[in-house]
């Protein structure tokens, strides 16, 4: 089943907030031949988000990244998911995650937390091989091979694919998100990205403490971040030099890579689209 899933997602998708995706854009995004749509923010437990976004297109995958297990009882997600794998049978993933104690009062043995939340979703007919696992650390990495379809992480450069690879085996898919700026100049290009790593993100202790893990200094997670830490999470130049960047993480192991495209604000984001992913060879 896991295969059948690597194979529908295809090797490039798009990583956006749900807030920020209109049926217009995923319909664009389909044209473009992205294989997947991955909806950030904490979309809702409900799903309509997704569903309507499914409606919109024929055969693109939607996927959440993530829905919070603090925000949404396992059963309401469930019978969401039966509802909306009715309307579009296998177009869906479930990703699911614990978010951040920063951000939520009730943050309390995470793993213990999500583990039983996958139990909860298994118990209620959501198929284990549709659900992924936001997962930065070696314990949920192996939860989320051991339980789930795979794993989708977030602000991750490919040296942490590499290492999760290693620790999920060749068997669960493996789908780390990557920021791109699509920009030749290199300090602009570098200060809007550096704009997004900053602001929440070097704010967030599950994060700061995964980049540690890869060799990351307190200096580098210092004053929005060195170039040395916004160069591996931020993509940019060309569009021929991000898809060789994006590139890496399948080399280190990827089957799906998550492309979230950063843009000043009100700028239409496809004419970037559209330039990665001639340039991927979609």
């Amino acid at each position: 089943m896991t295969a059948q899933l690597r194979d529908q997602l295809g090797q490039f998708g798009v990583w956006r907030g749900a807030w920020q995706t209109t049926p217009e854009i995923a319909s664009g995004l389909e044209r473009l031949g992205y294989g997947a749509l991955w909806l950030g923010g904490s979309p809702d437990g409900d799903l309509a988000i997704a569903q309507s976004l499914l409606d919109a297109t024929s055969t693109l995958v939607v996927g959440t990244s993530i829905v919070n297990i603090w925000k949404d009882a396992a059963p309401l997600v469930a019978e969401s998911y039966a509802r909306v794998q009715a309307r579009h049978p296998g177009r869906f993933v479930l990703g699911v995650g614990t978010g951040h104690p920063e951000a939520t009062q009730q943050y309390v043995s995470p793993y213990q937390a999500l583990a039983a939340y996958v139990d909860q979703l298994v118990e209620h007919l959501v198929p284990s091989q549709r659900v992924v696992l936001a997962a930065l650390g070696p314990k949920v990495l192996r939860l989320a091979g051991d339980r789930t379809a795979g794993a989708i992480p977030y602000l991750v450069p490919p040296e942490h694919t590499r290492r999760a690879r290693e620790i999920l085996g060749p068997g669960p898919l493996l789908a780390p998100e990557h920021k791109v700026v699509v920009d030749t100049d290199t300090e602009r290009a570098r200060n809007l990205g550096r704009r997004r790593v900053q602001n929440p993100y070097l704010g967030l202790v599950n994060y700061t403490s995964n980049l540690r893990r890869l060799g990351f200094t307190d200096e580098d997670l210092a004053d929005g971040g060195t170039d040395r830490l916004v160069d591996a999470l931020v993509a940019h130049g060309s569009a021929e030099q991000v898809a060789v960047q994006l590139r890496a993480h399948l080399d280190a192991g990827a089957d799906h890579v998550c492309v979230q495209l950063l843009t000043e604000p009100d700028a239409d984001p496809m004419p970037g689209y559209r330039a990665v992913a001639r340039a991927l060879g979609l």
